[in-house]
Order: structure tokens, then C-alpha cells, then sequence
């Protein structure tokens, strides 16, 4: 098979990877146990039309990376009605054996067929989701066989964000195939399955998924120590330390059962909303709070999906924080845990997109809205019952997999249209499964009911919103303003909202935006505020930073003096009118 022509950007977190195991850290931040063998590395590869596995497989690719991406080793477009196949052999240690092993998974993109030494553990059908297997009656003693068989058609009825077979302007290459840490984690019988964790400013309910009777908590930092036999406890800590981008403090505490140890963190903080003098504010941990932030899609050129290590993420974060910046949006994208554990340990609050479906008709959802036309009912929209109900899983379960993050405070179900259904009875299911998080409905247009905020997008017009509202005014997207940076471009096209040359026409224009016209709204009471966005990506070059996060496009402290200045007038304000 030819490979794809894709461009030679590299980001310099390339070149520090560990290439014979990259990732080779614990993948789940928030339950860590002693026992973990990660199987990341060079694998056995095959691509073919059948579906019977190959008994020789012809290539190596480097998991956990796509292999439509570079470092994958691989760098070729995989075709609708392909399997992939993924061989790797493995030998498990008897010191590492407690009494069940299982095999852990980031992501698959999508359906896949886990098989160990011929016998077939496990069946999944989701392209962002972590799941496992038990394999323990499948071991062998000396070398054990994995064979993963992987298909991905990008079928619209299942969440697909923004791949697109046509990869071109606001959409990008497609993935599929492993694209997070696959590891080995050996566990008691009754082991902790899963925490649930219900912060308020002053204590947290702390929920535990385990057959054990006997448990008991201990704080890291001060000692204190808790121990019960039901299923949750309420630990209120002598010390109150609140979280925030300003202060991100986590409370690090060892769980113990009779036959079981892990380590997980939490921190007391609470989002919610406020009317300040007729003015309806988000809040965070009861006062009101600018969230202002960037755009953040989390693609890479080399790892498309990945970066090559976790200092790509954590280095977009810290340039946000840099630049005054409190908040990141995370677009139509579910990253893996480290991500979220980043932002909590940084401090910087995470929007999460749900991940869309459906299909995507440019008329009905971006020129017509763009026109002006942003009403229209979304009851009879995207009426196949097959795509809601996959739409549905996936939001469940996105939710429950983000619940214990401090960092997620708002929820975004449907993003101007993409397979917008029946949004009001959505965001009751989405109420249901979290009470404690903002959700925006319906961000940018297509607005029905029901929704905590008022959300807008607005590229083409000068920024203005209506303020007669008793929900707060979120600017989900806005900006998107477009510089070319020669040698760090994905491709000759160019996709963005206005177009400077020059470096220093970009970045007046970018300051003279937020001077002139989101500063007003500050002044006026807006809640949130999402500059569009972080990096370019692919052929989107409206980024603060380049795509292979090598050129900083704007003065960092100039950006920040302007963040310093809305944050200020916000507080301001919030004072004044209390």
C-alpha cells in the first residue's frame, strides 16, 4: 500500500520519546496500584481485507500511536473495510500474579476482538472509551499471544468528532486502530473495582466499588486516617485547602482493604451559578469566576491523536497558564487520563465536548446559523434510533469516566448542530448523571430550552450578546484569527476566520479584539470566554501556537497583562455588585 503524503512536521517531544516503550507510565492517575506491566512498544502489524488473521504478519508498528500516524512507524491511511491486526507476545512474571490479571485498554478506535492464546477475552465498540478484560484462565506459563483485530469504517451513526475520511478545513485525518496504553494490571479477587468521589468546599463523600468489608482511607499529607465498613464515607479534612487554576490543591489519600492498596486524590471545590445584581455569573466554589480560555482539539502532527509523550499535553497547558489563561476547552475529543490529571494538577478547568455522531450537512449547520437562521427544533433532527442511542452511551459514559476530575467543570452535549436530537431531554439525562457540573446544551446556535448557559459562537460579526437573560453568558468560540508561520505548516491550504501575514499585524489584531470588544463584555457580566484556539491544526492555522508546538505565535506576557486585566474588571465588578 502507497503511504499518504503527509507532511514532516514533528513536535520536540518526539525526539525525547522512549521508542521502545512510549508511555511507559501508570496510565490512571486517580486509582494506582503497585502492579502494572505496560505492553506498549513495537507490536506484529497486518492490514488486510480479510477476516481471517494473516500467519505472517509483514510490519512493526509502535503502539500506542494510530497507524495513520508517523510515529506509528506505519504513516498510511487505513481503508473502510480493512482489518487491522495487531500481534503481541508476552511473557507475565509469577511474582506479578495476584489473583486476577486483567488487560487494560486506553482507546481502540473501533471495534475490536481481543484474543489470548487463541481464545477469544473480550469484544468493544467504541473509539474513546477505556475498557478491559479479565484474561487470568487464558495465561500460560512462559510466552502468552494477544491478537487484537481492529475495524473502523467511520460510520456516522457512532461517535466520530471530527475525522473525516475527506480530511480538509475544520476536519481532520481519521484515526483507528490502538491509540492509548495497553498494560497488564493484576489484582485481588476483591479488589477496588472503582471510587466515586463528591466533593463540596468542605468535605468529600468518598463511594467504593469493592466486595471488601474492611477500608480504610489515609490522607498522604497530614496522616489522618478513616476507616469504615460501608460502602462510602464523608471525609471532611482538618485543613481546608479549595481548589482552583490559582491554587490547585489536591488531596492525595492511600485507599486499604483487607487485600487491597491503591493511591487516588481529590479536591474540595464547587462549580455553580450565581445571580450578582441582576446578572447571572458562573461560579466556582461560590463566587463568581471568569472562566477564559482557549480552544483545545489535542491533535498532533506526528501522533495525530497522541502526542509522542505526556509533555505534549502538559505543555499546552502550562503556555495556557503562561498567558493568563484559566481554562481550556476540550473539543469533541475524550483524551486519556493523564490529560485530565494534568489539568488538575496545573489548575486549569477543563469544558468537555461530548463527542459527536450523526451526519454533518454544512447548509442546515454552519451556513444557515452563520446567516443569522439559529432557530430551528431539533426534535425530529438525526432520527435514527440506532445513532441516539450510541450517542447516549457515549455521553453516559464519558461522564462517568471524567466524574472524579476537579478540572471538569462544564459539559457541552451538541456543538453547533453536529447531531443535534432532542437536546432538552438530553440535558435531563445529562442532569441525572452529574448535578455538580455546568451544561451547555447547545453551544453556538440551534439554542432550545433547557440549558445552565446561554451559549454563543461568533467569528464573522463584532462581539455582542444579549444580556437580558436569567442564564449566564458563555462565548463558547470566537476569534479564530489566522498566521501562517512558514516551515511549521501542514499543508498549503488555509483555514481560518481572518488571514494576517505578518506576525505583528496578527497579534495586534488579536489584542485590539480583546481590548475593544471582550473586555466589554467582561465589563457586562460574560461568565466565559473561549478564544478559538490553542494550535493550529492541520490545515486550521488560526493557533496561538504552531502546530508542531515549536513557534509561539503572540508575546506571551503582553497576553497575559490583557488576561490580568479582564480577570481584574470581572472581580471588580463581582465586588462592587454584591
Amino acid at each position: 500500500m502507497a503511504k499518504n503524503k503527509y507532511p514532516s512536521l514533528t513536535t520536540p517531544y518526539a525526539e525525547k520519546m522512549d521508542k521502545s516503550c512510549p508511555w511507559n507510565e501508570y496510565p490512571r492517575p486517580q486509582l494506582k496500584r503497585d502492579s502494572f506491566i505496560c505492553l506498549n512498544g513495537l507490536w506484529d502489524f497486518a492490514v488486510s481485507k480479510d477476516a481471517t488473521p494473516p500467519k505472517k504478519f509483514a510490519e512493526l508498528i509502535l503502539v500506542p500511536f494510530p497507524p495513520e500516524s508517523p510515529l506509528s512507524g506505519i504513516g498510511r491511511s487505513i481503508g473502510s473495510d480493512d482489518y487491522m491486526y495487531y500481534r503481541k507476545k508476552f511473557t507475565v512474571p509469577k511474582d506479578f500474579i495476584n489473583d486476577r490479571v486483567l488487560l487494560r485498554f486506553g482507546a481502540i478506535d473501533r471495534f475490536c476482538k481481543l484474543t489470548v492464546n487463541g481464545t477469544v477475552a473480550g469484544i468493544h465498540n467504541d473509539g474513546y472509551l477505556p475498557f478491559y478484560a479479565d484474561i487470568t484462565d487464558k495465561l500460560v506459563e512462559g510466552e502468552n499471544e494477544l491478537l487484537i483485530t481492529v475495524t473502523d469504517n467511520l460510520a456516522s451513526r457512532y461517535p466520530y468528532g471530527k475525522q473525516k475520511k475527506k480530511r480538509g478545513g475544520m476536519w481532520y485525518t481519521p484515526v483507528s486502530g490502538i491509540w492509548q496504553t495497553v498494560w497488564l494490571e493484576s489484582v485481588p479477587k476483591d479488589y477496588v473495582r472503582n471510587i466515586r468521589l463528591d466533593p463540596t468546599i468542605t468535605e468529600v463523600k468518598i463511594t467504593v466499588d469493592t466486595d471488601s468489608k474492611h477500608k480504610k482511607i489515609t490522607l498522604l499529607d497530614s496522616g489522618e486516617s478513616f476507616e469504615f465498613t460501608t460502602q462510602s464515607i464523608v471525609i471532611s479534612p482538618k485543613e481546608k485547602k479549595l481548589w482552583s487554576p490559582e491554587s490547585p490543591y489536591l488531596y492525595r489519600f492511600r485507599l486499604e482493604t483487607e487485600t487491597d492498596k491503591v493511591e487516588s486524590y481529590f479536591a474540595l471545590r464547587e462549580v455553580g451559578i450565581k445571580e450578582i445584581d441582576g446578572v447571572a455569573k458562573l461560579c466556582l466554589n461560590g463566587e463568581p469566576y471568569l472562566f477564559n480560555g482557549l480552544l483545545d482539539q489535542g491533535y498532533f502532527p506526528d501522533g495525530i491523536f497522541l502526542p509522542a509523550t505526556k509533555e505534549g499535553y502538559e505543555n499546552d497547558i502550562l503556555l495556557a497558564k503562561s498567558m493568563g489563561f484559566n481554562t481550556l476547552r476540550k473539543h469533541i475529543k475524550l483524551e486519556p487520563a493523564i490529560f485530565y490529571y494534568l489539568c488538575d494538577l496545573h489548575g486549569i478547568c477543563v469544558f468537555q465536548d461530548m463527542i459527536n455522531n450523526g451526519k454533518y450537512s454544512f447548509l442546515r449547520d454552519t451556513a444557515l446559523p452563520t446567516l443569522g437562521f439559529k432557530r430551528i427544533s431539533d426534535r425530529n433532527l438525526h432520527k435514527n434510533q440506532k445513532s441516539r442511542t450510541a450517542f447516549e452511551e457515549c455521553m453516559r459514559a464519558t461522564v462517568n469516566t471524567l466524574y472524579n476530575y476537579p478540572s471538569v467543570v462544564y459539559y457541552t452535549i451538541f456543538n453547533e448542530g453536529w447531531g443535534q436530537f432532542n437536546s432538552d431531554e438530553n440535558y435531563r439525562k445529562m442532569k441525572a448523571l452529574d448535578s455538580t457540573r455546568v451544561i451547555d446544551s447547545t453551544s453556538g446556535w440551534f439554542w432550545q430550552n433547557e440549558s445552565d448557559v446561554d451559549s454563543y459562537h461568533i467569528y464573522f460579526k463584532k462581539l455582542a450578546v444579549n444580556f437580558n437573560t436569567p442564564r449566564p453568558i458563555s462565548l463558547s468560540e470566537f476569534g479564530g484569527y489566522s498566521h501562517r508561520v512558514d516551515g511549521h505548516l501542514f499543508g498549503p491550504k488555509n483555514y481560518g476566520y481572518r488571514q494576517f501575514e505578518i506576525r505583528e499585524d496578527f497579534e495586534e489584531a488579536l489584542f485590539q479584539l480583546y481590548f475593544e470588544e471582550v473586555l466589554p463584555l467582561v465589563q457586562s457580566g460574560a461568565s466565559a470566554l473561549i478564544y478559538t484556539q490553542i494550535s493550529d491544526v492541520e490545515d486550521e492555522t488560526n493557533g496561538i501556537i504552531t502546530y508542531d508546538r515549536r513557534v509561539v505565535k503572540v508575546d506571551v506576557e503582553k497576553f497575559r497583562v490583557i488576561n490580568d486585566e479582564l480577570r481584574q474588571i470581572a472581580k471588580t465588578n463581582s465586588e462592587v455588585t454584591k
